[in-house]
């Protein structure tokens, strides 16, 4: 029996400066084949190319993935500055609605680093576009020099909610986890639950209230070393489970909406 299929959100690059592409890191890819259990499948996220609606037919979850690019701050009601970044605003307008449609639906999502902020986003939140600026937190950013080791090193700690949905999957609550992000949540979303967060106060891991599918989102990168990091293995294999329920049409029960 084929396995159930996994759109991973893909990213607009220009290889050597002039050539377009669309596509995804392999970390993202192997995690999904080798721990999710899934076929991963780059998504070219453009709306001129693909639909939302065609999306959720074709994939059984999604990961939205991490990225250069920033939800472009308009999405969110503040006015764009350097500090900003750069922006892809054609994700934008597939990634947001996606979102909201698989809350709805209860189709699984995985969101991580940009998605982890999409989603906020998406479910009317905002982000900081520089959190090392705001008293009190530590610099999250990639180091800019050493090797992909060394930028994806574990070095920090992540307490998440003792009975919550993350401490349930990784059977603890605090685990160790890289961090590799410049913005972060300025205000969640109304039903956007922090369950996570660095020392610093930083929020780290969130799911969507009421939710009756998958929606756990991570600000760091659980990619890395999937396959063998102790924290990374479990989320991704209950990512798995819940698309390969979905896959063989066991639908989540919608639930009413807290107030």
């Amino acid at each position: 029996m084929a396995r159930p299929v996994v759109g991973i959100i893909g990213n607009s690059y220009l290889i050597n400066d002039q050539y377009p592409v669309h596509a995804g890191g392999s970390m993202n890819s192997c995690a999904i084949s080798h721990v999710a259990g899934a076929i991963p499948f780059i998504v070219p996220s453009d709306p001129e190319l693909v639909q939302v609606e065609e999306l959720l037919e074709v994939c059984d979850g999604f990961v939205l993935t991490g990225a250069r690019a920033n939800v472009h701050p308009e999405e969110y009601g503040h006015i764009p500055t350097e500090k900003h970044g750069d922006f892809d605003r054609a994700r934008d307008r597939i990634t947001l609605p996606l979102v909201r449609a698989c809350v709805e639906r209860g189709q699984p999502f995985l969101g991580i680093c940009r998605g982890f902020q999409e989603v906020n986003v998406a479910m009317g939140g905002t982000l900081h576009p520089e959190i090392r600026e705001i008293p009190g937190r530590e610099n999250h950013r990639m180091p800019p020099d050493g090797t992909l080791e060394e930028k994806f090193e574990i070095r920090q700690t992540v307490s998440v909610s003792p009975n919550g949905p993350f401490a349930r999957v990784f059977g603890s609550a605090e685990v160790r986890t890289n961090t590799l992000h410049g913005q972060g949540i300025m205000e969640a979303g109304p039903r956007v639950i922090i369950d996570g967060h660095a020392p610093d106060g930083t929020p780290e891991a969130i799911y969507i209230a009421d939710a009756p599918g998958f929606t756990l989102s991570v600000q760091w990168h659980p990619e890395w070393n999937a396959d063998q990091d102790p924290v990374s293995r479990p989320l991704f294999t209950a990512f798995g489970d819940a698309v390969r329920a979905w896959a063989d049409g066991r639908r989540p029960v919608p639930v009413a909406i807290s107030a």
